[in-house]
This record gives structure tokens, C-alpha cells and sequence, in this order.
């Protein structure tokens, strides 16, 4: 049987804390917590569970507090949690048996992360795998016969383990605000980063967001370091944000660049929603039905489906086709 470092990294969370820990505490060996200045109850709550409590200042920087919080454990894997997260009866069970007979080699076990649109998260699907349980260290391997190499790739193993994600609220404005922040702090964002900055943007922000994060996103449609993708990316947002803001001239340069290499679904949806809002509503509907039917998405899954959809219901009832607006709606209503 293996033993496991339960780390977190909380603040604020006296509302949800014991649900979190009152799931898993029985599970691990040894709990460590850092708390990144709360003004509730949290540390009191946390000192019912462990004595393995340390008040870590916040830099604005969730890699350095996980690291901080990692160096403190002792055990031969670290299970890293957040306070929104529960461990149903079912999983707990998994988790247990997974403790008891996990193999050695393995050096991160991923478990699915579960009920993530019910808040408006940066993600399209409500459950994916995560990486959560981590061998605290690793051994260097020697591979292959001849020409040996030491294996550099982890060994993960994906297991049935699901994890509950309940948080109190949306989290969005405030990954939005430290995306900004960070930015603006001259941090140029690698392209993991930027496609998630961009899809959350989308997902989830309003006028205000796309209006602070619009220079951005107009330089990464400029840099020439920016691969395809990226540069797609950047012009989804660039256009909404010029959209938004009334500048008729910068949504067509974004649009067009888009749509003169691959037009996606994000696109074609803009340029729904730029002549739905002058009335010119034939020409609305053809954008969004190229967005539904004739492109892909790359950021934003429901510009291909709902968004793109709902788009169509509105243009068709206005024109007055209330035959062509109800396939529509069942439609809509098929996808759930």
C-alpha cells in the first residue's frame, strides 16, 4: 500500500472546507495545508484535520503556493485537492482500493474531473481527466537494450476515480483579472496559457473583460511567434472585443484574417452577431448557420452548437419563418 500527502492551498473556504476534507481525510496519511491569507475561519476549521498548517503570502502565482505546499510533504505521493472538490461514497471506495493497489512505476494517476460547466469554467466538457495523485519522487529509469536512454516521460496511469467539483461560485473574474494582471506585468503567455486565457474569455466574459484583455490579443494577432492556432485565437477574441466596443473597421480585420486562412465557428458567430445587430437578419442567419453547419469550433464549443443555434431561432422568428425557427429549436433541444 502506498502512503499519500494530502496539499491544498485554501483561502476564504470555511463553507466548503469540511465537505472537502470530511471526504478524503481517512484516505490519506498526512494532510498539509497553506492558506494564502484568510479572514474567515478556515485555519480553525483546517486545525480539526491536521496540525500541518502554514500561512503562505500571496504572489498572484497558484504554481508558487502548489510548490510551496508540495515541498512540505513526506509521503511517497501527494493527492492535490481544492476545497470545491468531493469525494462521493463510490469514489471513495475507488480511491481506496487505487491506494492499496497501485504499482510502483506509476508516477501520476489522473482522475476525471467532474461537473465543471454547472459554474463557467475554462473547459468544454463537464468531465476530463486531470492529473491529482503525484509520486512525490521519482526514480530514474535506464530503457532499451542498446542505445539506452533514461526514460524522461512520466508513467500515467488514468484511473475511474471522479472528482465532485462544487465551488460556491464562478471563478472566472478572477482568473480573467490575474490572466490581466500578469499580462500587464509583461508575462507573455505560452500557448497553453493563451488558448485557455482565450477560450475563458469567451466562455465566460462580459463587455469589461474583453475590453481589458483587447491590446492583448490584438498584439498576439501581430506576433509573428504565434503559431496558426494562436493567431486564430487571438483574432476570436480581437473581433468580439472590437465588436463590442462598435469599431466596425478592427472586427473586419480580425474576421478576415480568420476567415481568409480557416473560418471557425467563433467567427462565423460574430459575424452572426454583427448583422443581427443591425437588423440585416437574412444575412445574420447565413453566418450562423455556418457557424452550426459548415465550421468547426476551436475555442468555444457552443459557437457551433447552442450559440450558433439560438442565433438561427431568433433571426427565423424575426423574419417571421416560424416553421424554419421551430427545426431549429428542436434541434437545440436534441443537444440537451
Amino acid at each position: 500500500m502506498i502512503s499519500i500527502s494530502l496539499c491544498m492551498i485554501v483561502k476564504n473556504e470555511e463553507k466548503i472546507l469540511s465537505r472537502c476534507l470530511d471526504s478524503v481525510a481517512d484516505l490519506v496519511d498526512e494532510i498539509i495545508i497553506a492558506d494564502t491569507g484568510s479572514a474567515d475561519a478556515t485555519k480553525e476549521i483546517a486545525r480539526k484535520y491536521t496540525k500541518h498548517i502554514y500561512d503562505f503570502k500571496w504572489t498572484d502565482d497558484f504554481s508558487e503556493a502548489r510548490n510551496f505546499v508540495f515541498s512540505k510533504a513526506t509521503k511517497e505521493y501527494i493527492y492535490s485537492a481544492d476545497a470545491d472538490e468531493v469525494l462521493s461514497p463510490e469514489n471513495r471506495e475507488r480511491f481506496r482500493i487505487l491506494k492499496e493497489t497501485l504499482l510502483p512505476e506509476i508516477e501520476i494517476v489522473q482522475m476525471k474531473y467532474a461537473n465543471q460547466l454547472q459554474f463557467g469554467t475554462v473547459y468544454n466538457f463537464d468531465e476530463e481527466y486531470r492529473p491529482k495523485l503525484f509520486k512525490r519522487k521519482r526514480d530514474f529509469v535506464w530503457e532499451e537494450p542498446i542505445h539506452e536512454t533514461v526514460r524522461l516521460m512520466p508513467v500515467i496511469y488514468d484511473s475511474d476515480i471522479v472528482i465532485t467539483h462544487l465551488p460556491e461560485k464562478s471563478h472566472a473574474k478572477r482568473d480573467l483579472a490575474n490572466f490581466h494582471r500578469h499580462c500587464m506585468e509583461g508575462y507573455r503567455l505560452p500557448k497553453r496559457l493563451h488558448g485557455l486565457y482565450a477560450r475563458e474569455l469567451l466562455l465566460t466574459g462580459d463587455e469589461e473583460d474583453f475590453a481589458q484583455a483587447a491590446e492583448i490579443f490584438m498584439d498576439s494577432a501581430q506576433d509573428n511567434d504565434r503559431d496558426g492556432e494562436e493567431m486564430a485565437q487571438a483574432c476570436c477574441v480581437a473581433a468580439k472585443a472590437a465588436r463590442l466596443a462598435g469599431d466596425a473597421v478592427s472586427f473586419f480585420k480580425y474576421t478576415s484574417k480568420v476567415i481568409a486562412e480557416e473560418a471557425c465557428s467563433e467567427i462565423c458567430c460574430e459575424m452572426g452577431h454583427f448583422y443581427e445587430d443591425r437588423e440585416d437578419l437574412e444575412e445574420a442567419a447565413v453566418w450562423y448557420y455556418n457557424a452550426v453547419y459548415e465550421t468547426q469550433p476551436i475555442l468555444n464549443l457552443q459557437a457551433g452548437g447552442k450559440e450558433g443555434l439560438e442565433g438561427l431561432i431568433r433571426c427565423y422568428d424575426k423574419l417571421g419563418f416560424p416553421e424554419q425557427a421551430r427545426v431549429y429549436r428542436e434541434e437545440l433541444r436534441s443537444q440537451g
